[in-house]
């Protein structure tokens, strides 16, 4: 029996386990990625291993999320964040070089090896052919000190691609079909592996918008072959050498084939609240717009710049609509800028932002109160905007540029513009002076620290009884923006967890942080898929922070389940569902005989002593996670253990 791109990859990487899905297994990581919001933490934790330089073949340091400097916090992060690098190994990338996904494909990516990130959307390099995953960034600073990333085999399910785009039909498109399909939970503990004779139609551009949204679904990653399109996107970066032939064997087995074909589809939308409240645009034409956004590390790159510019030569927005545009990298920037793309972008009213997330997490360019924002990014999760009534729409660049001109939800098909054909450049600019090497003398290099970045918070082996009030009771699909939201005004104090700990679930309680530091911490109960999102691990950080001794849920999502484990926080489940119904908030609950009951089964007991009656949960940890647990936590487990 022949083997699919992920056997392929993860038999070559494997350290420990059997390649059986649902199996645990560890992989080996070739390279890693972190960006300004999660970087910080993780080089702190990486810091606390002892380790002097890093193991991993490549490491870099993106700075993308936190340029917007209205205060010292952010800069002097930059400064940590620069000066660390340069000490431990790591390659640097400035402030204005761009979006580390972006980047990440244009320089270093590679067909057959693997990759941790310290974000969610790492699985967009997976259009180079490449095992990239996103993890919190103690798992990432783990994989930096040499040691292997740790895992259940995800399902490996085939999505077959047949024919080719139709007119104003983008690769965007065909991500949102998946999520309407399958919705936000419907890859969890899977991997989404494309094929088909329609993936050589689509450029690595166009495959990655797919890879990146491929996050949305929940999916482990998602991976494309390598091929001759691969090659052609390589040979423009002046990186051929890093190609090679990298294709699923032709009797390769998979777990699931989902068939697309291509020529069917139609322009698609994804309402709010989610990015899998999908429908076809036909549905919601006519619909007033306030906003359009386009860019991020989604539909930010040279290839739809330079459609939208071309849709829009010669026109002007409607005036009640403010257009921004946002470049993926300075390569992409300096590309419209010196071929007169931006030009004829200003021209049409656009505002023109820098090579940053902005907009997608909330830093910047919030739409107006209650009104639609059109954005080709990835998310619409309630008030990430940074405006709480929000009601912003996903979708490609051919529907936002469309509905920038007329100011409503416009099906591009109906205008008499033909749609823009734009061809991979021979060779796209290079200039790679914004990317920092380490320092060939790390010893002299004095990491610089400011007073926003504080020490790493610390928490003992877990306890045989936990007891507590619960703290907050939610319902289903609650991410990773609820438990501690992006923003201007929160994500400067990514490094310094006492002070972003206040904002804890303030979006749904604003008093919790108060209610858990008089109660001396608790329980939190919620719904399905709960932490969905980012992978920010301040969300579970911030938690362990204030007392939190268990979660209780109905499903977890992958990252964010890792996560609390990483920092020792119980993540159990229901074993009857029914019992989420009976409890409330305030109740007190208690679980006894923890540290034994681990150990022997899958289930504890909870007793709900406000009520006088206890249910079972069940927590599917395996025994290295069990003793993670027990130490209190992934630092304190690799530090008892002497290992990584």
């Amino acid at each position: 029996m022949g083997k699919n791109l992920v056997q392929k990859i993860f038999e070559s990487h494997l350290v420990s386990g059997t390649l059986e899905t649902g199996g645990n297994i560890a992989i080996s990581i070739d390279q890693t990625l972190t960006q300004d919001a999660t970087g910080t933490m993780a080089y702190l934790q990486f810091e606390a291993l002892g380790i002097p330089r890093v193991r991993t073949h490549l490491s870099v340091s993106y700075v993308d999320h936190n340029t917007l400097q209205t205060g010292f916090e952010n800069a002097d992060d930059h400064r940590f964040l620069q000066t660390f690098a340069a000490k431990y190994g790591i390659f640097f990338s400035k402030p204005g070089n761009g979006i580390c996904h972006q980047i990440h494909l244009e320089r270093f990516a590679k067909p057959g090896v693997t990759l941790l990130g310290s974000d969610s959307h790492t699985p967009n390099a997976g259009a180079m052919g490449m095992i990239a995953i996103g993890a919190g960034g103690l798992d990432v600073a783990i994989a930096m000190a040499g040691g292997p990333y740790h895992l259940k085999m995800p399902e490996v399910v085939l999505v077959k691609l047949r024919g080719r785009l139709g007119p104003w039909v983008s690769s965007k498109d065909i991500i949102l079909e998946l999520l309407r399909r399958l919705t936000v939970k419907g890859g969890v503990g899977r991997i989404f592996e494309f094929g088909g004779s329609g993936v050589r139609m689509l450029s690595v551009p166009e495959r990655a918008t797919i890879a990146n949204l491929g996050a949305e679904l929940g999916a482990t990653t998602t991976i494309f072959p390598s091929d001759e399109r691969t090659l052609e996107f390589l040979k423009a970066q002046e990186r051929q050498k890093d190609w090679m032939p990298f294709e699923a064997d032709s009797d390769a087995s998979y777990d699931q084939i989902i068939e697309i074909d291509l020529g069917k589809l139609e322009p698609l939308i994804a309402q709010p609240p989610s990015p899998d409240k999908v429908v076809p645009i036909t549905e919601v034409v006519g619909r007033q717009v306030r906003q359009v956004c386009i860019g991020s590390c989604n539909n930010s790159s040279y290839m739809d710049l330079m459609g939208v510019a071309k849709f829009l030569k010669g026109k002007k927005i409607h005036p009640d609509v403010s257009l921004t545009i946002t470049p993926g990298s300075k390569q992409v920037f300096e590309m419209i800028a010196r071929n007169g793309a931006m030009a004829d972008l200003i021209s049409a009213g656009a505002r023109i932002l820098e090579s940053a997330c902005g907009p997608c997490i909330g830093m910047g360019q919030s739409p107006p109160t209650g009104t639609i924002s059109i954005r080709t990014m990835n998310r619409n999760f309630p008030g990430r905007s940074g405006t709480p009534d929000d009601q912003v729409y996903l979708a490609s660049p051919y529907i936002a540029s469309a509905s920038a001109l007329t100011g409503v939800i416009t099906d591009p098909r109906i205008l008499n513009i033909k749609p823009p054909r734009i061809l991979m450049p021979r060779r796209f600019y290079i200039d790679d002076s914004m990317i920092l090497a380490p320092s060939p003398n790390p010893e002299e290099v004095v990491i610089e620290r400011g007073p926003n970045i504080k020490p790493l918070p610390t928490k003992g082996p877990l306890e045989d009884m936990i007891e507590g009030a619960v703290l907050l009771k939610v319902g289903d699909h609650i991410t990773t923006d609820h438990i501690l939201p992006a923003g201007a005004r929160v994500l400067p104090l990514r490094s310094n967890i006492p002070a972003i700990s206040k904002h804890l679930f303030e979006r749904v309680d604003h008093d919790f942080f108060k209610k858990a530091i008089e109660q001396g911490g608790g329980f939190v109960i919620g719904g399905e898929n709960y932490g969905q999102g980012s992978s920010r691990e301040h969300a579970a950080i911030a938690p362990m922070f204030v007392g939190i001794k268990a979660i209780i849920v109905k499903s977890y999502a992958r990252i964010h389940r890792s996560n609390l484990i990483n920092f020792g926080i119980l993540p159990l489940m229901f074993r009857d569902e029914k019992d989420y119904e009976r409890i409330k908030q305030g109740d007190q609950l208690r679980i006894e005989g923890v540290r034994d009951r681990l150990q022997v089964n899958g289930s504890l007991t909870v007793q709900n002593v406000t009520k006088g009656w206890g249910f079972e949960v069940q927590h599917g940890l395996n025994q290295r996670e069990i003793a993670i647990l027990l130490a209190g936590g992934l630092l304190n487990y690799t530090r008892l253990n002497a290992k990584v």
